[in-house]
């Protein structure tokens, strides 16, 4: 009862961010597919973000290192392999496996995103490039560049409990429901073209809510225990990560913006 109440505390604290990300304006300027190509272009970081804080969970709390040690928190071990197991290799509606990254990755290429960015991105870090320097050389976003550095600041940080706080409570959830409704709509209206999307929205949905959002809940209280210290670390981690999250979702929604009315303008002068 006791690590309920102090889940639901740092839930309750982070009330208000949560609310204005799931109310964010962005939502009601996705309009096009364009602009749907501009939304992923930049969230497409926020899932290899994502994957990136569970790896890096993965290596401070299991097992990994050689030669090979008990990692001393079984409960918290098993926790995140489960997790690791369905966000680094699901199994597809074709019966093969891939991580929800690649998955991503297909549903951009389906609907015409470019891919030229992620794809450098991650050619730049296969060749040693250092994040940071990695995300500037493609010049990302200022907001994506924000966010990156940010969870890499967390990352960086080497503690445990903080890195667990920004990935459980900065999760892809946050994703509304009427977001849904948007891809939906877009998909009916282009043919077919964000089936893989919906297939990644659907199974991401089911995963967070039936499965790997209580599971990290789990791990939290099971990496705070009763230290006053780890807690209050794990709510100020949470907080920081959805602020990175509220930058980058800014700066999306003023390119959204920002393309739209200069499409609106070449219209008007054509």
């Amino acid at each position: 009862m006791a690590t309920f109440s102090k889940i639901s505390k740092i839930n309750a604290s982070l009330e208000s961010q949560r609310i204005a990300l799931v109310n964010h304006p962005v939502y009601e300027d996705i309009r096009t597919l364009d602009d749907l190509r501009i939304f992923m272009e930049h969230h497409v970081y926020a899932v290899w973000d994502f994957m990136s804080l569970l790896k890096s969970l993965q290596r401070q709390i299991t097992g990994s290192s050689i030669p090979w040690l008990p990692s001393g928190n079984t409960a918290a071990t098993r926790l995140i392999n489960e997790i690791v197991l369905g966000e680094e290799s699901d199994e597809m509606t074709d019966g093969q496996f891939s991580s929800h990254f690649e998955m991503y990755l297909q549903s951009m290429l389906d609907c015409g995103a470019s891919l030229s960015p992620i794809s450098d991105f991650l050619n730049l870090l296969r060749n040693g490039v250092p994040v940071r320097d990695a995300i500037a050389e493609i010049n990302a976003p200022t907001s994506v560049q924000t966010f990156v550095s940010s969870t890499f600041s967390t990352i960086e940080s080497n503690q445990t409990v903080r890195i667990a706080a920004a990935f459980t409570f900065g999760r892809e959830d946050l994703l509304p429901a009427i977001f849904e409704k948007i891809v939906d709509r877009l998909n009916l209206r282009n043919d077919g073209k964000l089936d893989n999307f919906r297939y990644y929205l659907n199974r991401h949905i089911e995963l967070d809510a039936e499965q790997h959002g209580p599971m990290a809940e789990r791990m939290i209280a099971s990496l705070c225990g009763d230290s006053a210290v780890n807690w209050h670390m794990a709510e100020l981690a949470a907080k920081d990560a959805l602020q990175a999250r509220q930058c980058m979702w800014d700066g999306m929604h003023q390119q959204i913006k920002t393309v739209a009315v200069n499409q609106r303008s070449l219209r008007l002068q054509s």
